[in-house]
């Protein structure tokens, strides 16, 4: 006699087999993360081999690679095909890449690259207020260079765009906060494809330029309002800009 399958109980078997293989997966990681967090297996050396992996914690080649998947998720570890995984130790610069995923997903829906760039125009606004009250004799003569590079850059947009970067980098950098210049590094990422879709053209290059030295001004009169009333109406004005191109 034929014995009927019952679909039921295999779903049910099926579903238990993937939550305990998830959990053993969880183990996993955890222990791994553990090791290269009390260096262990310190920053730059490769994971052992899958096998000795395998062996060490008695799971199958399936657990391990779904443990490795969420390490590089998380920015433990550097994965290359055909080679063994390198372990990273977190900093912020390791923690921002990781989630370049989700941002670029979030720029997708809508509002997203207004609410990035909005998100910058805060971080910036408090950063030249920063600068007004802070700045050094070193911090004013490098904004200065940097204004007079963009300056000299009006006629050639590509070249403009580098030093406008750089002018705004140095405010990032005034603080003498190492997170800054690494959150700005992921603005200029996360956005820059929008803005290169946006038509660069002198007379563009000057009006940047122009709200660039006010900022400069407000910063070297020591007039922190000034400072980010200058910053928050040259970013507003750059975001009317970069809207125009989603409509065009």
């Amino acid at each position: 006699m034929v014995q009927l399958i019952n679909l039921k109980e295999i779903i049910i078997v099926n579903k238990t087999e993937s939550a305990q293989k998830g959990r053993i997966s969880d183990y996993l990681v955890d222990q791994l993360e553990a090791r290269i967090l009390s260096n262990n297996i310190k920053d730059g050396e490769t994971l052992p081999a899958e096998r000795e992996l395998m062996n060490q914690y008695n799971v199958s080649r399936t657990v391990v690679r779904e443990a490795i998947a969420t390490l590089s998720s998380k920015g433990l570890v550097v994965t290359k095909p055909r080679f063994r995984p390198v372990a990273r130790k977190p900093d912020i610069d390791s923690a921002l890449n990781s989630i370049s995923g989700i941002v670029s997903h979030l720029l997708s829906e809508a509002d997203g690259v207004k609410n990035l760039f909005y998100t910058r125009l805060m971080i910036e606004a408090m950063l030249v207020r920063e600068a007004a009250i802070h700045a050094n004799k070193d911090d004013i003569k490098a904004l200065r260079q940097a204004l007079e590079a963009n300056y000299l850059a009006i006629n050639d947009s590509d070249i403009f765009h580098t030093t406008d970067v750089l002018f705004h980098s140095i405010l990032y950098a005034i603080p003498n906060n190492p997170i800054f210049p690494l959150v700005q590094k992921a603005f200029v990422n996360w956005l820059s494809g929008y803005w290169k879709k946006m038509k660069m053209h002198e007379q563009r290059n000057e009006v940047n330029y122009y709200a660039h030295k006010k900022i400069f001004e407000a910063i070297l009169n020591r007039d922190p309002d000034e400072a980010e009333k200058a910053l928050r109406e040259h970013l507003t004005n750059g975001w009317k800009e970069l809207e125009e191109t989603f409509k065009s």
